[in-house]
């Protein structure tokens, strides 16, 4: 429990910092922007284009994605589904609710728990690629075609996937990995020093927004940031949960670990994209906060029952 607690204590940690610096206003009244641009432009597609270049491509397919893609989808289109029923969003703010109600902190906080809890780092790796293969892309063309209306719009939506930087990313990493290529030293030693920003650039960037930020779920959007903490943290892990075991005949560790990485939180990266759009940032902010919060008895519990 130790590696399990670690990883929620770190990110806190730098989050509290971000905080801090936030309210002492040492960066300015434009440093949760700029972090997440940073991070967003440059230092996340760094950190892709490394995670994909060392992974096995072929993890995606794993029996094992059938629970964690499926439940992730289903949340997603629940999400969209219901808020477009009863809020009558349009497509981007659709967008961000449903990536804030599938997508999980694979990268920061599944690393460790896979580790502690199903002994092997490599279960987490089919959601993450998933997730950077398939509903990153989707989500911000979505995203980015809706931030530019007007003349050529079209075009944009159907060429954003090919312009976005974290796709680029994605992108050559995964060349690198079917070709069997390795970056030459001089070159992967400069990209490694800006990947290590992505995670870290984020994390500030949430901990400065929290200043000054009302109650959780307490503004005009309390009721979509709570059907995306209850999407997120109970009800997409039991749906993959039962896709696992009764869709892809999953037992023992290998449905634990679907279930479990499930039930990982909200990502930072979703307030990231949402805050690069400008699109329904403190409904994010919320959702990330307390599914962060109410994972910790989800894990403990399932680690418990499951284990």
């Amino acid at each position: 429990m130790n590696a399990v607690l670690g990883g929620f204590v770190t990110l806190v940690a730098v989050i509290v910092v971000g905080w801090a610096f936030g309210r002492a206003g040492v960066l300015g009244g434009e440093a949760a922007t700029v972090l997440s641009r940073l991070s967003f432009y440059v230092a996340t597609p760094a950190l892709l284009l490394l995670t994909l270049a060392d992974a096995d491509p072929a993890v995606i397919f794993s029996a094992g994605l059938l629970g964690t893609a499926g439940s992730a989808v289903l949340c997603a289109l629940l999400f969209a589904g219901l808020a477009r029923w009863r809020w009558r969003l349009g497509p981007a703010d659709l967008t961000t609710g449903a990536l804030a109600s599938s997508y999980v902190n694979a990268g920061n906080l599944g690393v460790p728990i896979a580790v502690y809890v199903l002994g092997d780092a490599s279960y987490v790796a089919p959601v993450l690629l998933f997730q950077v293969l398939v509903m990153a892309p989707v989500g911000l063309a979505v995203l980015a075609g809706s931030h530019h209306q007007g003349a050529g719009s079209r075009w944009r939506l159907l060429s954003q996937p090919v312009r976005t930087p974290v796709v680029i990313g994605c992108a050559i990493g995964l060349l690198l990995a079917a070709a069997g290529w390795q970056l030459p030293a001089l070159v992967r030693q400069p990209v490694e020093l800006i990947a290590d920003v992505a995670v870290p650039a984020a994390l500030l960037a949430y901990g400065v927004s929290l200043h000054g930020a009302p109650r959780p779920a307490s503004g005009e959007g309390a009721g979509q940031v709570w059907l995306a903490v209850v999407l997120k943290t109970a009800v997409q892990p039991g749906l993959a949960y039962a896709l696992g075991r009764w869709g892809a005949g999953l037992d023992g560790v290998a449905l634990l670990a679907v279930t479990v990485t499930s039930a990982l939180p909200t990502a930072q990266n979703v307030f990231v994209y949402a805050t690069s759009y400008g699109r329904r940032t403190e409904v994010v902010r919320d959702v990330v906060l307390l599914s962060t919060v109410l994972s910790v008895p989800a894990l403990a519990g399932i680690a418990v029952l499951m284990g």
